[in-house]
């Protein structure tokens, strides 16, 4: 077994303090620094498990041979860029940069270096999602919802940027083509950015999504379908729940048709269509997604395999996000002209 890898947290915040807690309680980690801006926070994290914390990584800190970087996006090059120059493997938050310029850099300063670089698209390892990976799906269309309400956390960033992100990493994922158009419609209503937006993205092979993300919900809800030729699945990523539906389990019907000689379907109308459709609930375990991606960014920089979520896949992310709200603020509404995703700010001019 490999000895215990020294790993350091770079920002302390929301997320930050998940990764502290969880490095500290894996066997395969021994966490050796927590650093923050604000040395404060960083005391109040590292202090209890008697390590170092200091407020930038120009301090003298224990050697580290990983690190996640859980700063705010706008510092994620910067701040990568520093740790990977130092020969650091770096898991860094998603999104991975604020825009697709920054996310390139940050992708080629891992080659340049020779060094893992792992996105923190944490929704790829929820027991749901691994478990609709598991079928092998061929997407035709794509629906997601992520709704929830605003929790004053991230307005310096657009609902696209904060939560559809998501979305957009898992689509992508499912979806291995290229992106052909992206029609998007949103608007801002408490925040200088859009809060509500919807999404459409075509692929060049015929594949369509619909993405739908708000934080001005008075609920949370995180689903996912998925239109397949030979299934439809359906998953519930908050309560870790997921159902499919098979084309070859469900044969029975058309075969029944057949027999009977039903031309029309409506003449099968007093048949009960629920009880007929096999639905196979899928196999989902209970592990947790943030200690899974922590578990699989220290096995490839053991291994130097490419990590599940790869730089060129949050670059691929964080492009997507960029497409949808350039087309977001291009879309005009008829009333007056005014592009989505700043209709609230101009119209109180």
């Amino acid at each position: 077994m490999s000895e215990p890898l020294p790993v350091a947290v770079v920002g302390a915040g929301h997320m930050g303090r998940h990764h502290v807690r969880h490095y500290n309680e894996m066997p395969e980690a021994r966490l050796v620094a927590v650093v923050d801006a604000d040395l404060e926070r960083a005391r109040q994290y590292a202090e209890p498990l008697g390590i170092p914390y200091a407020r930038d990584l120009s301090e003298d800190l224990p050697d580290f041979a990983a690190a996640t970087v859980a700063v705010p996006t706008i510092h994620h090059l910067s701040v990568g860029q520093a740790l990977m120059e130092r020969g650091v493997h770096v898991l860094i938050e998603k999104p991975l940069a604020p825009n697709a310029q920054d996310a390139q850099k940050i992708a080629d300063l891992g080659r340049k270096h020779d060094v893992v670089v792992q996105v923190g698209h944490t929704e790829r390892f929820n027991p749901a999602v691994r478990a609709a990976e598991r079928l092998g799906l061929k997407p035709k269309f794509v629906e997601t919802h992520r709704i929830s309400p605003f929790t004053f956390r991230s307005a310096d960033i657009g609902v696209v940027f904060d939560l559809m992100i998501h979305d957009i990493d898992i689509l992508l994922h499912l979806v291995r083509e290229n992106v052909e158009r992206v029609d998007a419609v949103g608007m801002n209503v408490l925040a200088p950015n859009e809060d509500i937006c919807n999404a459409r993205v075509t692929f060049a092979g015929g594949a369509v999504a619909n993405l739908t993300a708000s934080r001005l919900a008075l609920k949370t809800e995180r689903k996912l379908r998925v239109f397949c030729k030979n299934a439809y699945v359906s998953l519930d990523y908050q309560k870790r729940l997921g159902i499919a539906i098979m084309l070859d389990k469900n044969l029975d019907i058309l075969k029944l048709a057949r027999e009977k000689n039903i031309e029309d379907l409506s003449q099968m109308a007093g048949l009960d269509f629920g009880k007929m459709v096999h639905v196979e609930p899928l196999q989902i375990d209970d592990l947790d997604p943030l200690r899974t991606e922590l578990q699989a960014f220290i096995k490839c920089v053991h291994t130097r395999e490419r990590p599940p979520v790869s730089a060129e896949d949050g670059v691929r992310a964080v492009r997507l996000a960029e497409q949808t709200v350039a087309a977001l603020q291009a879309h005009s509404w008829d009333a007056d002209g005014v592009a989505g995703s700043d209709i609230f700010g101009q119209a109180a001019k």
